[in-house]
């Protein structure tokens, strides 16, 4: 044989091992693009807040309703079956007496917590029953994420 050619026959023991590496610095990298990432995009606060005015608004009236201090305010549940109001679930079409009382006592703004299972039509069902009793202030919140 010449000398710039190789023997076809392997001889064992002669091999040359290949080495691989594998450098972790770039899925380090990639890792820390994305924790960033997500850590920006989420949200750290687990409820928003949705303040609603009834009527229409005048221009020298503010954006924002804003009770007085003096004004009073009460807390409803938005659930599946109806409103959870002092413990006990009232249905949907049955929210115009609570409502009526609300009023009489002087209530001017009512916090409305959504459940999961609300759908748009039960919160416009209730805004639209409050602001029939004339409470104009709905404060709605709901859970934010999954």
């Amino acid at each position: 044989m010449g000398r710039g050619l190789r023997s076809p026959i392997a001889i064992p023991g002669r091999e040359k091992r290949r080495r691989l590496s594998f450098a972790l610095t770039p899925l380090a990298d990639a890792m820390f693009q994305l924790l960033i990432f997500f850590m920006l995009s989420s949200s750290l606060a687990p409820y928003s807040l949705i303040t609603l005015r009834g009527g229409a608004a005048q221009a020298s009236e503010p954006a924002e309703f804003e009770a007085a201090p003096e004004a009073e305010s009460v807390i409803w549940q938005l659930v599946r079956s109806g409103v959870r109001i002092n413990g006990e679930v009232t249905p949907l079409d049955q929210l115009q007496e609570p409502a009526l009382a609300l009023a009489d006592d002087g209530t001017t703004l009512v916090v409305l917590f959504v459940g999961r299972a609300a759908t748009v039509q039960d919160i416009a069902t209730v805004t639209e029953t409050l602001t029939a009793a004339g409470i104009n202030g709905v404060q709605l919140v709901g859970r934010t994420g999954g």
